[in-house]
């Protein structure tokens, strides 16, 4: 059997909202936070994997190109100078 104590009613209403409070503010702030890091690192140019990897092979393409032509220019040097 449970006694009706107005006081101890009104502490447990009273825990009860705190609780509730609480919970809202944990709530509000991690979306505040999710919002400024979102705001933070959109400002930010980043690039995707796939792109990241289309410039590396282009960079690869061109840094062998680049051999091939020296090499080129090399031989054709030593052909008019010997």
């Amino acid at each position: 059997m449970q006694s009706e104590n107005p006081m101890i009613a009104d502490f447990v209403k009273l825990l009860n909202s705190a609780a509730g409070t609480l919970a809202g503010m944990g709530r509000e702030a991690g979306e505040t936070a999710r919002e400024k890091l979102r705001e933070t690192f959109g400002g930010m140019d980043f690039v995707s994997r796939e792109e990241f990897e289309v410039v590396k092979d282009m960079a690869t393409a061109a840094r062998e190109e680049a051999e091939a032509l020296k090499a080129r220019i090399e031989a054709l040097e030593a052909k008019l100078a010997g």
